[in-house]
């Protein structure tokens, strides 16, 4: 059977229904950012999708491999110039 190769449309509908008050607020926070209510509509769900699908990506190792990993988490840091100077530096916090 033949396929076609009909490129994707540049964009398709996606329609919602919101309470009047989710869409003040987002009605407010798009205004804010000097967005429209779709553009940041669009922003917010694309963030929070690749979000929700990173937070769940498998790795798939060999059981040795695996084990190594485990052994070079558990084990101590070996101590060297960097990991030293990071240390004993004062962070930003701290008083002078």
């Amino acid at each position: 059977m033949p396929t076609s190769h009909r490129p994707l449309p540049k964009s398709v509908p996606l329609n919602i229904r919101v309470k009047p008050e989710v869409r003040n607020l987002i009605d407010r926070a798009a205004e804010l950012l000097g967005k429209n209510r779709t553009d940041f509509m669009l922003e917010a769900s694309q963030r929070a999708a690749e979000e929700a699908l990173l937070n769940r990506l498998v790795f798939s190792v060999e059981p040795d491999v695996y084990a190594a990993f485990l052994a070079r988490l558990d084990a101590p840091p070996q101590p060297n110039d960097r990991l030293r100077r990071t240390m004993t530096t004062k962070g930003p916090w701290d008083a002078a």
